[in-house]
C-alpha cells in the first residue's frame, strides 16, 4: 500500500510541476527580414548590389536577424525559418548562420515575405522593416513597389507590408510579437497589429534621411526586445481576418489597371485602381506576387 501510496504522489508531482509542452518542445520562431529598415540604412546605396554600401549593409542585416536569433535561443526557442525578403531576396550572408536554422531565399513566392510560416510557429519576428506607401513619415516608405504602387488597401484601410506579413501569419495561426526598423514603421505597426515590442534601430528625418544608432546597439536592442517580446507571449494573439477580403491596389501609372481589368476576378475601381476580393490572405497573397512580379517576358 505505501508503495502504491508514492507512485501515486510522484506522478502527481510529475504532472503538476511538469513545464509546459511549449518550454519541453522548445519554441520555434519565424523570422521575416527585410533591409530599409536596418540600422543606418537610408538610400539606394545601401540597399541594392550597385550600391557601394550593400556589401557592408548585407552584413548589418545579417547581424540584426543573428541578434534576434541569439536572443529567441536565450528566451527557449530550438526552431527557426528565416525569409530573406528585401530586393531581390539574396541579401543576408549564408555562412555566417548556425546549421540548425533554413532560410528562404528569393523570388516568386506565394507567400511573399511571409514564405515558409506555416501553424507549427508559436511566433513571428519583423527585422529590418519599413512604413508603408500611404504614410508621410519613413524612411524608403512604400508598399511592395515603390516604382509602381501608390497604395494598397485591404478592407477599405491601406497597409504596409509588416500587415500584409502579419494577416498571413495569423492565417495559420501564428502572431507577430516584435518587430525593428525606424520609428515610423514600428509606430505603424503597433496602431496596426497591436502591442507587439518595437525595436526603433533609427529615427526618420526623411525618405532618404536619419539619425541612426550605431550597429551594435541596434543589435543589442533588437535582442531586449526579442526577449521581452517571448518572456510575454502569452500577451499576443494572431491578427486574423475572415473571409472575404477585399483588396485595392492604387498604380502609379494608367495601364496596369486596365490591363488587370481583363481578368473576370478584378473589378475597375477608377483609373489608377482596382480591387480583388479574395478567400483568405493565401488568396491575397498569390493575387499580389502575381500582380508585382508578372510579365509575359519571364524567363526561363
Amino acid at each position: 500500500m505505501m508503495l502504491v501510496r508514492r507512485l501515486v504522489v510522484a506522478v502527481f508531482c510529475a504532472i503538476l510541476f511538469a513545464p509546459p509542452v511549449e518550454a519541453q518542445r522548445g519554441l520555434k520562431v519565424y523570422i521575416s527580414a527585410d533591409m530599409e529598415g536596418v540600422v543606418g540604412a537610408v538610400t539606394g546605396d545601401q540597399l541594392g548590389p550597385g550600391g557601394f554600401e550593400y556589401a557592408r549593409f548585407r552584413e548589418f542585416m545579417t547581424r540584426e536577424v543573428l541578434a534576434a536569433i541569439d536572443a529567441a535561443k536565450e528566451a527557449g526557442a530550438t526552431q527557426f525559418v528565416i525569409a530573406d525578403s528585401h530586393g531581390n531576396g539574396e541579401n543576408l550572408l549564408l555562412e555566417m548562420f548556425p546549421d540548425d536554422v533554413t532560410i528562404v531565399r528569393s523570388w516568386p513566392r506565394p507567400l511573399l515575405m511571409a514564405q515558409g510560416v506555416d501553424e507549427t510557429f508559436d511566433a513571428a519576428i519583423f527585422i529590418g522593416y519599413h512604413s508603408g506607401t500611404h504614410n508621410s513619415s519613413g524612411v524608403r516608405a512604400h508598399t511592395m513597389s515603390s516604382a509602381n504602387l501608390a497604395d494598397v488597401r485591404i478592407n477599405g484601410q491601406s497597409v504596409p507590408e509588416s500587415y500584409i506579413a502579419a494577416a498571413t501569419a495569423g492565417h495559420f495561426g501564428v502572431p507577430v510579437v516584435m518587430i525593428s526598423g525606424d520609428d515610423a514603421a514600428v509606430a505603424e505597426a503597433q496602431a496596426l497589429i497591436g502591442d507587439i515590442e518595437g525595436a526603433v534601430v533609427k529615427w526618420n528625418i526623411s525618405f532618404h534621411s536619419a539619425r541612426t544608432l550605431m550597429p551594435e546597439a541596434s543589435y543589442r536592442l533588437i535582442g531586449e526586445r526579442v526577449r521581452t517580446a517571448l518572456g510575454r507571449l502569452d500577451d499576443f494573439h494572431p491578427l486574423t481576418l475572415d473571409g472575404p477580403i477585399s483588396l485595392e491596389i492604387r498604380f502609379k501609372n494608367y495601364r496596369p489597371a486596365e490591363m488587370l481589368a481583363y481578368l473576370p476576378i478584378v473589378t475597375r475601381v477608377d483609373s489608377h485602381t482596382i480591387r480583388y476580393e479574395a478567400n483568405d490572405m493565401v488568396e491575397i497573397s498569390k493575387f499580389l506576387e502575381f500582380v508585382t512580379s508578372y510579365s509575359v517576358s519571364l524567363q526561363p
